[in-house]
């Protein structure tokens, strides 16, 4: 079942990589060899990541209840380590990435045809940051893959983009920088408070989530949540930290658009998961009322522009913005079937949406324009495309049982989001779906049915045997979640529960407006007197009052 032994998370991440430099010693003209390599590659690297999946219940724990864990000495110095290993979480985040990996580098054969081979390295070097992002128990370790992913991503969208591309990678890529310098400043402040305090200087993941059950530490989480939220918002992204997202995927190459709403987007929401819930739970539950606003209004701000776009991958664009709103609804409900929503709804929108920018990049291969009036009918022409369209479009909007892996990860949000004391989150989170449907069946009737005006969507040839099957995978997937999810629940049963045990441990803290202001911590005085309770003080350190 896991031919790779120990080893798995290692070939599982840097396969990509091998391949990516192998592929820089191939002839630059010979660019259909060059197309195939990166296809071979990509399929190998989610085929040797299948073993996460058959191999997990039978694969050891730790302490920390992570699998496939690999240790070794790193940059000792500063106490870094090189240290991965997975749980149910990272677990389908990873096989997600591996599928829609593959599914990218085969779809981007006819639709790239220049400097092949550089857009290839670029793909498979990105794939190696996104699973290093997810299998990375280190923060240190964790950093540097967070930054090697916005480095390929940049260039995708600069090189390969449409008319806007400079503008729009720019735009990523410093927004996307701030991002990581605040939540670089958060984890030198967790790294150096728990070395003042404990007398060991770590970036150990696993270690430093014990820091949530320590008392009396507020004053700092407060500072190192704004820092994480920051750059974990911006990546989700979540309102008003969105403006990013919509030119990056309207300029974004299609195989970038796909990488982009199907992983890159869910390593915010994963942030929040992995980091802010477990380890800093006082400051999460004290910011707990503006981060639901954030939500709600994402959801509907997000919904509400959707419905008034012209063009079809905008469109799709911003539903993002208010799907991924309602993946933070469940995450920030602070309960199990919150939480366990919300990581399912990120599976979920992973397939639905990436299979909704392949679609549009299909069509636009043919017709060259994005603009919804331009379209019409064209069920008639293309009908297993309509199909595909059809079934991924009630994916988006969570019809149940077709394929209804959208309705199942609603549902479980909502079931959280209900169980919050203030019930109207919910029943504001809940007007998204109703908009969603509303503006994803719009679009389908506009482009679907009715009348060919426009003599072009007459040559419209319908899929061919390569694109039906970047489609068949997704939509395979998306029925699975939706007909039989026990196996998934099963799995994200253990690391959801480990993360509500630790949210439950926080202290009571005002929340809202009120208090935050007057309350500005001293984070000088925080460093350099107080020890948590439970914790024995340093030398030189007066005891936690």
């Amino acid at each position: 079942m896991n031919p790779f032994g120990n080893q798995l998370l290692n070939v599982v991440t840097y396969l990509p990589l091998a391949g990516a430099v192998l592929l820089l010693f191939l002839d630059k003209e010979k660019k259909e060899l060059i197309a195939r390599f990166a296809t071979v590659v990509a399929g190998l690297g989610f085929l040797v990541s299948l073993p996460l999946w058959f191999a997990w219940s039978a694969a050891p724990k730790d302490a920390f209840g992570f699998r496939f864990v690999q240790e070794a000495r790193w940059v000792e110095s500063i106490g870094a380590r090189y240290v991965v290993g997975v749980d149910g979480i990272s677990m389908l985040l990873i096989l997600l990435t591996t599928l829609l990996g593959f599914i990218s580098v085969l779809s981007s054969w006819t639709a790239i045809t220049e400097r092949v081979k550089e857009y290839y390295f670029f793909m498979l070097l990105l794939q190696t940051g996104m699973i290093g992002v997810f299998v990375s128990l280190d923060f240190f370790l964790f950093y540097v893959f967070w930054e090697v992913m916005l480095v390929p991503m940049y260039f995708l969208i600069g090189i390969w983009g449409g008319p806007r591309r400079l503008y729009a990678a720019i735009k990523f890529f410093l927004y996307t920088l701030l991002g990581s310098v605040l939540m670089l400043l958060g984890i030198l402040a967790l790294y150096f408070y728990h070395g003042s305090v404990t007398g060991t200087y770590t970036f150990d993941v696993r270690v430093l989530q014990a820091m949530g059950a320590w008392k009396d530490w507020f004053d700092l989480q407060y500072w190192v949540w704004l820092a994480f939220f920051v750059g974990f918002a911006i990546k989700v992204p979540m309102f008003p930290f969105h403006t990013w997202l919509p030119d990056a995927h309207v300029e974004a190459p299609t195989a970038g658009s796909v990488i982009l709403a199907g992983v890159l987007l869910k390593m915010g929401t994963y942030g929040f998961v992995r980091f802010s819930l477990p380890i800093l739970p006082d400051a999460t539950r004290y910011f707990l009322p503006w981060a639901l606003g954030l939500c709600v209004v994402g959801i509907i701000y997000g919904a509400m522009v959707a419905m008034v776009q012209k063009d079809w991958k905008k469109l799709v664009a911003y539903s993002s913005v208010s799907h991924l709103g309602f993946c933070m609804l469940g995450v920030f409900a602070l309960n199990y079937q919150g939480i366990v929503g919300g990581v399912l709804q990120m599976l979920n929108h992973g397939l639905s949406t990436g299979a909704l920018f392949l679609i549009v990049g299909l069509v636009y291969e043919r017709r060259h324009t994005r603009l919804i009036a331009d379209y019409g009918g064209v069920s008639k022409v293309m009908p297993v495309f309509a199909v595909f369209f059809m079934l991924m479009t009630l994916s988006s909007i969570g019809m149940p049982a077709i394929p209804g892996n959208g309705f199942v990860g609603e549902f479980t949000i909502l079931l959280g989001a209900f169980r919050l004391p203030q019930k109207y989150w919910a029943v504001l989170g809940a007007t998204g779906i109703v908009l969603g449907a509303a503006y994803m069946l719009w679009l389908y009737q506009r482009t679907m049915f009715g009348k060919i005006e426009n003599p072009e969507n007459l040559k419209l040839k319908d899929l061919n045997f390569r694109e039906i099957m970047t489609l068949v995978p997704l939509t395979i997937a998306a029925f699975w979640i939706g007909l039989y999810p026990a196996p998934f629940f099963r799995i994200l049963d253990e690391p959801v529960n480990r993360v509500v045990q630790q949210v439950e441990k926080t202290q009571v803290y005002p929340q809202g407006i009120a208090g935050i202001f007057p309350a500005v911590p001293d984070v000088a005085r925080v460093l350099r007197d107080r020890a948590p309770e439970g914790v024995p003080a340093r030398d030189g350190a007066t005891e936690a009052r």
